[in-house]
């Protein structure tokens, strides 16, 4: 159970590594933008690579956990499984977004250079992502002892 929290956590941190070095990129490329554009299209951005990487990287690490000997796929238990996993990241999108948005919008306001309020505000809401995504599986018991 606790190694499938790690494998969790470190498809998430990797994913955010991704999208932290591209929204950066970016945010300086849309400097000239409003602060409002500059900050929607970055967040776009960082979604795109965000699910692109994590995605990958939890099905690379789970796809044999949904097969059955026979070959085929169980998927009751894959449909269950994602159920619990939307919910848990559905809940944490919706925190990291509002936050990661006004952050950057607000570092913006201040003057930061637009990569450096793009990392900022990134790596706050990261964190705060990481806090409510591991309490929400915990909760929804993704990884119960059955698995």
């Amino acid at each position: 159970m606790l190694q499938e929290y790690l494998k969790l956590n470190k498809n998430i941190l990797i994913a955010f590594a991704s999208s932290i070095s591209v929204s950066a990129i970016v945010a300086q490329l849309l400097s000239e933008q409003a602060h409002h554009l500059n900050t929607t299209y970055t967040t776009i951005t960082d979604y795109v690579i965000y699910f692109s990487v994590f995605s990958g990287l939890f099905y690379f690490d789970n796809k044999k956990k949904y097969y059955l000997e026979s070959g085929k796929i169980n998927t009751s238990k894959l449909k269950h499984d994602l159920k619990k996993l939307i919910t848990s990241l559905g809940i944490a999108e919706i925190v990291y977004t509002i936050i990661r948005w006004f952050l950057q919008y607000y570092f913006l306001i201040l003057n930061y250079d637009p990569y450096f309020a793009s990392i900022i505000s990134q790596g706050i809401s990261t964190i705060i992502y990481m806090m409510v995504v591991n309490l929400s599986v915990k909760l929804t018991r993704l990884y119960k002892n059955e698995n």
